[in-house]
């Protein structure tokens, strides 16, 4: 296999693996970079990057499994499954390397990729994630909502505001109304059932994975939002250190969804990275 060189024409595929059917876009010319998102987002929060990248890189794009155009879930998933699909996404597309940079559900499947998959990976950009378990009151919490979400048919407008709060920073919520709308209706479109299969998966489900990403050797970076209501800066810098050799960067005035509320930073970020690779 080899890393072919694409037209900057966007492309669509579905491509099926062990967790269904998945989305994938593509668009740009060169080296790929992939990019996987945080629950219950898709492929769409990530314009910001393939704005600045398409022209130098082959952009991968992933609906997460169950989410976006994916095919929905119907069971539980490790993150070694989505490390797994990941690949099989790859071979589909005859990529032998790439890039991988994550949110949250993508940051934390990426460092298992990376762990896992050294071969496949040049370089990971792993962001607003943990390694750790998910605590007693997170566990309780996301059981309780999946529950919940597994009876509906339509994500409620209590559930949307709850989402709003966790994924977006004070700074971004006050000031940045084209994020808040986006995130509205990313998390309005869901599919509930799916969705709570995921996130009994990535919450309550996970385990610690620390002594895991010891055994990354690719270069890494992590970044974390200041603002981060989900997993506070510390969290974060502790998967970091656990990556040996990893660089750690924190975002100010920065929540869950930092490539989405601060693109310009973000890519600033990834592009001084990868200048030194």
């Amino acid at each position: 296999m080899t890393n072919p060189t694409a037209s900057h024409a966007p492309d669509s595929r579905v491509i099926p693996t062990l967790l269904g059917q998945v989305y994938v876009q593509m668009t740009g010319a060169g080296p790929a970079m992939v990019c996987w998102s945080s629950l219950p987002m898709h492929g769409a929060m990530w314009s910001g990057q393939v704005e600045k990248f398409s022209p130098s890189h082959r952009m991968i794009l992933i609906d997460p499994p169950g989410h976006g155009h994916s095919e929905a879930l119907c069971r539980h998933f490790t993150m070694e499954e989505c490390a797994l699909c990941l690949v099989q996404i790859l071979d589909a597309l005859e990529i032998d390397t790439c890039t991988l940079v994550g949110n949250s559900w993508g940051g934390m499947m990426g460092g298992v990729f990376a762990a896992l998959y050294p071969e496949r990976t040049h370089a990971s950009v792993l962001m607003n994630c943990t390694a750790s378990r998910a605590s007693l009151k997170q566990k309780v919490e996301f059981v309780a909502l999946a529950a919940l979400l597994r009876r509906l048919t339509d994500v409620p407008a209590l559930l949307i505001n709850r989402a709003i709060q966790a994924f977006a920073g004070v700074t971004t919520e006050h000031s940045k109304p084209d994020v808040i709308d986006f995130i509205r209706t990313t998390v309005a479109t869901a599919k509930p059932k799916s969705l709570s299969w995921a996130i009994e998966s990535v919450v309550p489900q996970r385990i610690d994975r620390h002594q895991l990403l010891g055994a990354i050797r690719s270069p890494t970076l992590v970044i974390a939002g200041e603002e981060d209501r989900t997993f506070a800066v510390s969290e974060t810098q502790a998967m970091a250190q656990a990556i040996p050799g990893a660089q750690f960067k924190v975002l100010n005035n920065v929540g869950h969804l930092a490539a989405l509320e601060a693109p310009q930073r973000v890519n600033q970020e990834i592009e001084r990275f990868l200048s030194h690779i």
